[in-house]
């Protein structure tokens, strides 16, 4: 690949493609290549594995055989539900607040942009233990940008805190 130096305007040279990008090494088919205005690809062994899209989304092909936006787990946390809180570990969560037996608030580190995300709980047995083996948890009030409350029961007993939770928020 021919490469100029435009002066303060940086590097230039072709847009390149996915079988031939036009920043590489020594491997030709694997590097970064510009597939349209405002738009960065990366390709490996000559296929197109990723982009950064005009709007600024970031695009992967993680095995599915096409480039798709990525919706990003935004924070996580699994902790201990009993006593004092235990955080075992976390992404983007500064802590947790207890409300009570079975009420939990999950407070974000980074706040999230809006309201409109999904939030993923899953719980082992409470304190009290399982009715049939089925515990319930349920989002509590609206979302907030940061944080997400949510509870935690027994089906017979109630409210009942829990030894393991994990909680996942997607944005």
């Amino acid at each position: 690949m021919t490469v100029i130096i435009n002066g303060s305007t940086g590097i230039s040279g072709t847009d390149g493609s996915a079988s031939t990008p036009a920043v590489q090494g020594t491997d030709t088919n694997t590097g970064m290549y510009f597939p349209g205005a405002d738009r960065i690809g990366f390709t490996e062994g000559g296929v197109q594995v990723g982009e950064f899209d005009a709007s600024g989304n970031f695009l992967f092909n993680s095995g599915y055989g096409s480039v798709a936006r990525a919706f990003a787990c935004r924070a996580w946390v699994n902790f201990n539900g009993t006593g004092t809180i235990a955080i075992r570990g976390s992404g983007n969560v500064s802590s947790i607040t207890d409300g009570g037996t079975g009420i939990y608030t999950v407070n974000f580190t980074n706040s999230m942009p809006d309201v409109n995300y999904a939030c993923q709980i899953s719980i082992g047995p409470t304190t009290t233990g399982f009715t049939a083996g089925v515990a319930e948890r349920h989002i509590t009030g609206a979302f907030a940008t940061g944080s997400a409350a949510f509870t935690t029961a027994d089906v017979a007993t109630g409210l009942a805190d829990t030894p393991q939770a994990s909680v996942a928020i997607f944005r």
